[in-house]
């Protein structure tokens, strides 16, 4: 190995192998190399190997998997020769993983122990190191002034459910660091961030690594995040490298149309196409070049208004509130709330998009619920299609309930594991239509299926069976089978690979077109808001600080807090034009 080599990794093979079935390749001779130092960016859609590779190289994964090939790991020690992690037993493995080797896995709330203090599960980490208690709950919390969490004493004794995402993500990151290895392997850190919160992490990342002299393997499928992080950049389909390369090389001039696909099907942060590319567009070669939106859209102030003027009023809400109680006395009474909404106002027009963007735990799911009565509320007035929703009747909401739906953010979590995407998607009818048979509903089932991508064959098959991009379609069958007049998305898109959300997208401009459908789209994404919003609204603690056209709030934002939601999109090859100083964030 080169001495500026730390990795080498040399025709690496994962297989799974079952015994009821043929052995299944998911990684297919993939070779690279790690640099001292440097980052490599990892990329490729879910499933094509991305994870898999690194879990090899740690020896985590199920006993199923055979794993072949080498992985030089450099010694410590320049006379030493390196050791091929894949032959490692598992005492070799125990002494690499933590010391030479760590990981930051992707979700922080399923990696963390929810019955054990977050300074415990990161201290388990040096429990062999011959030091008194308090010295070493000493280093953790010092570790943790060093990756920026706010008041480091007080979340050495939280639970991870009492702390924000980004503080988990934090928690994690510290946990890699405790033993200073030489290689972090970052698998999907800031996929379910906000982007301010994804902003934070990867320039943290980018400090501890200069601090400590490590080396990053970053996983995503975001080329937008590998942009701001990664030297060279590999990139990955159905378990092979396609490409790889200098970061700027590869980013800014592709070779290879998947590569090509990856860059353009993410909502692009100037012009407003009508349809998004897809990966399969460039696949196939019939890419098309980006178009502009039809000039109804309107794009100044005067031409909303005169559009607003032509269209008939959908949702009107009047001072909205929602209060959680956070803590009760003895007695029961309130001792202190929490304002999740705060006097929010608002009209909604039929046949349009509203964006409603934010971070995490600024009141926008919360709003979106409240206005479908899920969650309990207080408002002067909300008035859909000429009722008034405030003073309905739990039975007279169920009557309203075919004309109002929401598409939930997790689509695995929305659906119930043990009916089939058929039952999951006919229910809706037989609920709101008792004299409708299971035989007459299948035929409306079966038609929405196809028109949303799913094919016929698949009504009898269950949830787990199916892709994320796959689920989030059946999520939009069951929301859209009662042809309802307002959908509510609620962060619909923001877990998905930016390939099949732009496969979402599309889906859901070609439906709304076809049917006009009438959207609240709820993201902390500006630049996908900016790509299916007729107008924006921003909102910051349980408030609505900003609202206007598109183009105007995205152009020519007038608050700081938008403008820091701006700055915070990653972006290829482009500097950002706003010129305000970060807010501090939330997290």
């Amino acid at each position: 190995m080169s001495s500026d080599k730390l990795l080498e990794v040399s025709n690496l093979c994962v297989d799974f192998c079952d015994d009821k079935k043929a052995p299944r390749r998911v990684v297919n001779g993939i070779s690279f190399y790690l640099n001292r130092g440097e980052t490599l960016g990892i990329v490729g859609e879910s499933g094509s190997g991305k994870s898999v590779s690194t879990l090899a190289l740690m020896g985590l994964l199920p006993k199923v998997a055979k794993v072949s090939g080498q992985a030089m790991l450099s010694c410590c020690q320049p006379q030493q020769s390196a050791v091929n992690l894949l032959s490692l037993d598992e005492e070799g493995l125990r002494s690499i993983r933590g010391k030479r080797i760590s990981m930051i896995f992707q979700e922080p709330m399923t990696s963390l122990n929810p019955v054990q203090k977050c300074g415990n599960q990161v201290m388990e980490m040096i429990r062999d190191l011959e030091q008194p208690k308090e010295e070493k709950k000493e280093l953790v919390i010092n570790l943790f002034r060093e990756v920026k969490l706010p008041r480091p004493e007080k979340i050495f004794d939280s639970y991870p459910h009492e702390l924000s995402g980004g503080q988990k993500q934090r928690v994690m990151i510290a946990m890699a660091l405790i033993c200073k290895p030489d290689i972090v392997i970052a698998d999907e850190p800031t996929t379910a961030l906000d982007v301010t919160v994804q902003k934070t992490i990867l320039e943290l990342l980018r400090e501890l690594q200069r601090k400590f002299s490590m080396s990053i393997i970053f996983i995503t499928h975001d080329l937008g995040v590998v942009a701001q992080v990664a030297d060279r950049v590999m990139v990955m389909r159905n378990g092979e490298i396609v490409e790889q390369g200098d970061a700027a090389i590869v980013l800014q001039n592709p070779n290879e149309p998947y590569t090509k696909g990856l860059l353009a099907c993410r909502p692009p942060l100037e012009g407003r196409p009508k349809r998004l590319p897809t990966v399969d567009d460039f696949l196939s070669g019939s890419n098309q070049s980006i178009q502009p939106l039809s000039s109804d859209i309107p794009t100044s102030p005067t031409q909303q208004t005169q559009s607003q003027s032509q269209q008939s009023l959908l949702l009107t809400v009047r001072n909205l509130n929602v209060e959680y109680v956070l803590k009760k006395s003895f007695l029961g009474r309130p001792l202190e709330k929490l304002k999740a909404v705060d006097g929010i106002s608002f009209d909604l027009y039929r046949g349009e998009t509203l964006g409603l963007v934010g971070e995490s735990g600024c009141g926008k799911s919360t709003l979106g619920r409240a206005l479908l009565r899920l969650i309990n509320s207080r408002s002067e007035q909300i008035t859909f299609d000429g009722q008034r929703l405030d003073q309905m009747s739990q039975s007279q909401l169920r009557q309203l309930r075919t004309k109002m739906q929401i598409i939930f953010q997790d689509p695995y979590s929305s659906l119930n594991p043990r009916l089939t995407v058929g039952e999951t998607i006919m229910e809706p009818l037989l609920v709101h239509n008792k004299k409708l048979s299971r035989n007459e509903a299948r035929k409306p089932v079966i038609d929405l299926m196809e028109r949303v991508g799913l094919k016929a064959e698949w009504f009898n098959r269950y949830p787990h069976q199916f892709s994320g991009g796959q689920r989030q379609r059946i999520c939009i069958a069951r929301a859209l089978i009662l042809n309802p007049e307002l959908v509510i998305c609620d962060e619909s898109v923001s877990a998905l690979d930016v390939s099949v959300q732009a496969q979402v997208l599309n889906l859901l401009g070609e439906l709304k077109e076809q049917f006009g459908y009438t959207y609240l789209f709820i993201s902390h994404d500006l630049s996908v808001i900016h790509f299916v919003s007729d107008r924006i609204m921003v909102m910051r603690a349980g408030k609505i600080i900003e609202h206007g056209n598109t183009e105007e709030v995205y152009h020519a934002p007038k608050e700081d807090y938008t403008k820091t939601l701006l700055e915070a999109i990653p972006r290829i090859g482009v500097t950002s034009s706003c010129s305000a100083s970060p807010l501090p964030p939330q997290s």
